[in-house]
């Protein structure tokens, strides 16, 4: 049995009241930030910060080391990436070695779509594709540099190959996991609205598996970049003209460092570019866009 005490005999609490104590030692709960703070906070400007830091160590150390032959200056290295820039040796170079790229490049992520589609769309495709990149994946595309010269010759064919190899399986594995990746109800739903082959891979698997596969397509021009200037360090000559491995090569064979260096800052600018204006854009207009991505 529960007793409960009646009203006359509870106790009465009396009313108490606070003074409100200054919020201003805690913080603006909202506030505009300044230029300096906007700036500091600003991606591009963390970025930019961290290139002028690596410009301005680079500087002091080849100052230090006081030896062109072994490691030229930011400016000497400029100098001379700005010199062969005027007289187009760089341009033609650099041009050369990104047609070989896109041809490979396309090639590659051709070949993948349609491995992809026929391992979302049949069993044995799955095992095939799995397999295959189980088998190829590792497999270092400069491997293939010897079959390629055998096959094809001298020239941008074998270019071609090697990089559509460094492209395929990566791109591949990684659309093919964002494939496997993608909820059942969204299967289901597709499935429902009778979608089925090339349709149901485009318009439900391909926007709901598209961080993925956006990662393979960066993946994949990572590798047939690198597999590109590589290849191009052995075999690059093409009609008499190199791309910009096949430059780096030349400034190697005559100690020209400054001019190493300079090629080496070619490659490393288109890379920014790519990765900083075109992958960037794509993702901006998609998976962040879509809120499947911050």
């Amino acid at each position: 049995m529960i007793i409960r005490p009646s009203a006359a005999s509870r106790p009465e609490r009396g009313e108490f009241e606070r003074q409100l104590t200054d919020a201003g030692p805690i913080g603006d709960v909202e506030r505009p930030l300044s230029l300096i703070e906007r700036i500091v906070q600003d991606e591009t400007a963390q970025r930019v910060g961290v290139v002028i830091v690596l410009a301005l160590v680079w500087e002091a150390y080849a100052a230090w080391l006081s030896n062109p032959l072994l490691f030229p200056t930011l400016t000497e290295t400029l100098a001379t990436f700005w010199r062969d820039l005027r007289s187009g040796v760089l341009i033609d170079r650099t041009l050369t070695s990104l047609r070989s790229l896109a041809f490979g490049y396309s090639i590659g992520l051709l070949l993948a779509a349609t491995l992809t589609t026929v391992a979302v769309a049949t069993r044995l495709g799955t095992v095939l594709l799995l397999t295959l990149t189980s088998m190829f994946n590792p497999l270092p595309a400069i491997a293939l540099l010897p079959l390629a010269l055998i096959w094809f010759g001298l020239g941008t064919p074998s270019l071609v190959f090697v990089i559509v190899h460094s492209v395929l399986w990566a791109v591949s594995l990684n659309t093919l996991t964002g494939f496997r990746s993608v909820p059942e109800t969204l299967r289901m739903s597709g499935r429902n609205l009778g979608l089925k082959g090339v349709r149901y891979v485009g318009l439900i698997l391909i926007p709901a598996a598209f961080p993925a596969i956006l990662a393979g397509l960066k993946i994949g021009w990572a590798f047939a970049w690198r597999t590109l200037v590589a290849a191009e360090l052995v075999f690059g000559v093409s009609s008499r003209s190199g791309g910009l491995g096949w430059y780096i090569f030349e400034a190697r064979a005559e100690l020209e460092t400054a001019k190493v260096f300079s090629g080496l800052l070619a490659v490393i600018i288109i890379g920014l570019v790519v990765e900083s204006v075109v992958f960037r854009a794509i993702e901006s207009r998609t998976v962040q866009l879509w809120g499947m991505q911050r």
